[in-house]
């Protein structure tokens, strides 16, 4: 068992240091069904696993000059206080209920994953763009929120908004992002430990082996194919937010009617918005336009 905790805690690092986010997505489900923890402790041991590795994934970007840092610290400094009044509100919310919640931000994180990129994201502006301020401190405290509630490290939601709302390339806003994520990650783990006790041998075992896999992933970025990478983890995390999905809520729920009703009504709005968006991106060439005339013009 120790061994295949090892193995998954080195792809929380890989995760991290490729994609910038991803790897506290893995680190709670890998502590609380690997390492046999309870829900709150295993928030909180994420919250330290993925500060500091991030911290370690950080030096290789920052090496390379993709870390905009005054960008990432101010989004830091909002995420932290967020992410600390979410750490203390985790405490007297029931933890069925922090996994619950954690699953859907799973799936919400697999399909910003899964999605095709937006332009913004694709036609980032110059670097030297920084983000405006109130876009900092709107998204800083909500994704730190989030952070100190579910143990997730939100980078899935920061590297688009430094992407999108900032037009920072996406080599520098991954680096960025790990800046942000280690402030407020130690933040949210401030909050929780005034109420759960954490397992330091373990955290630190996951930790040594997360912080090796981040090395790896910082190294290996650039060289792998983002868009297949992505799409790969993203349904690997579908996978897994489904699972804790399963495990957290009774049988009843998914045999009720209603539950189904729902999903099928979700289905369908997600089907329909990708055949709405994929026939607006087509447009006919100039052979079928210059057809059509010549058809109109015969009759």
């Amino acid at each position: 068992m120790t061994a295949l905790i090892i193995a998954a805690s080195l792809l929380i690092g890989v995760s991290l240091g490729i994609l910038g986010g991803g790897g506290s997505i893995l680190t709670v489900p890998i502590l609380v069904y690997l390492a046999g923890q309870e829900t709150k402790e295993a928030i909180a041991t994420s919250l330290f696993v993925v500060g500091v590795t991030s911290l370690a994934a950080l030096i290789p970007h920052a090496r390379a000059h993709r870390v905009r840092w005054k960008t990432g610290l101010l989004f830091g400094a909002f995420s932290m206080a967020g992410a600390y009044a979410g750490g203390r509100v985790a405490e007297y919310i029931p933890g069925t209920v922090l996994l619950v919640a954690f699953a859907l931000m799973m799936l919400a994180t697999a399909y910003a994953m899964l999605r095709k990129p937006r332009d913004g994201v694709k036609k980032a502006g110059p670097a030297h763009r920084e983000l405006p301020l109130k876009h900092i401190a709107v998204e800083g405290v909500v994704v730190g929120a989030v952070t100190g509630l579910v143990g997730s490290g939100g980078g899935f939601l920061v590297v688009p908004a430094l992407a999108i709302l900032g037009g920072l390339p996406m080599g520098i806003a991954v680096g960025t992002s790990l800046l942000v994520i280690a402030m407020k990650s130690f933040a949210g783990l401030a909050g929780h430990l005034s109420g759960v006790s954490v397992d330091w041998g373990i955290a630190a075992t996951v930790t040594v082996a997360a912080v090796i896999g981040s090395l790896i992933g910082a190294r290996l970025a650039g060289r792998i194919p983002q868009d297949a990478l992505r799409k790969a983890f993203g349904w690997f995390v579908v996978v897994m937010g489904l699972f804790v999905l399963a495990q957290q809520l009774d049988t009843a729920v998914w045999t009720h009617p209603a539950t189904w009703a729902v999903l099928g009504a979700v289905g369908t709005v997600a089907v329909a918005t990708r055949i709405r968006r994929r026939s607006r991106t087509f447009r006919p060439g100039p052979m079928v336009r210059a057809g059509a005339r010549q058809g109109a013009s015969s009759k």
